[in-house]
């Protein structure tokens, strides 16, 4: 039985969604730990909801449950699925929000939800799965159901994956793609630290050569530059400002290391 149930939606502090679902949690298993990693993604962001889980991982006790509710196709025929990571659980929507795990740290197994009795009603809401369904199987799994009953199984290798999480090296350079926007305006990339040791010197976007540096106190202020975030991706930054503002990007385009 773990007690540690990590929760990352896009639902905002200004509605009762979020409390609405820890209620529905409590019910199942009141001894449950809640913790609040996130509900400020984004609406309907799976891209950076994929990252912020990613960053996240790693630094939670062995046993969690992951519970992602980022799901622009609620109430659609994509799946709701359990996976096993052999260390740690993942509950939420098949709409590539676990891509980026996945990737690191591939499941050992992973079923579709097509079990009612683990779900707070047979007859879910079309519109609030992370209530009826994602919420009560993850506290279901919190207090040590068995895995293998929440549903059938599927092969990993059928789940959503996301485009352009990674990097592809040409003659030019390296081609990544943004992949999240921090609230101060960072914009982080698909490029991971390694490629620095290639020789490269800057990032490339939208006719623009922004520099590498170590920290962002190595700009002058309001200047744009790249660094190798503490997520072990390059970002682009501004001393004292917001390179997403600054360089008008937006998740999903595309950029180079050169």
């Amino acid at each position: 039985m773990t007690r540690w149930i990590a929760l990352l939606t896009d639902f905002g502090h200004q509605d009762a969604y979020v409390g609405v679902m820890k209620g529905v949690i409590c019910r199942i298993h009141p001894q449950a730990q809640v913790i609040d990693l996130c509900h400020e993604i984004p609406p309907q962001d799976c891209r950076t909801a994929s990252f912020q889980l990613l960053q996240a991982f790693p630094y939670f006790p062995e046993g969690t449950v992951h519970l992602v509710v980022v799901d622009p196709g609620v109430g659609t025929s994509r799946r709701a699925i359990a996976l096993d990571f052999g260390h740690a659980y993942g509950v939420g929507p098949d709409n590539g929000v676990f891509s980026q795990v996945c990737d690191r740290y591939p499941p050992q197994r992973v079923v579709e939800l097509t079990q009612p009795h683990f779900w707070r009603t047979p007859h879910p809401s079309a519109t609030f799965h992370g209530r009826d369904i994602f919420a009560p199987v993850a506290a279901h799994l919190a207090a040590g159901t068995d895995f293998a009953l929440l549903g059938s199984a599927i092969d990993p290798y059928s789940l959503m994956r996301l485009p352009h999480l990674t990097y592809e090296v040409t003659p030019q350079g390296v081609q990544g793609w943004i992949q999240a926007i921090d609230r101060f305006g960072n914009v982080i990339t698909t490029l991971p630290a390694a490629l620095l040791a290639k020789g490269y010197h800057r990032i490339q976007i939208q006719g623009q050569q922004i520099p590498l540096v170590h920290t962002y106190g190595d700009a002058p202020p309001q200047q744009l530059m790249a660094l190798v975030g503490s997520h072990g991706f390059i970002e682009l930054a501004m001393n004292g400002g917001s390179a997403q503002l600054v360089l008008g990007c937006r998740n999903g385009d595309a950029l180079w290391l050169v």
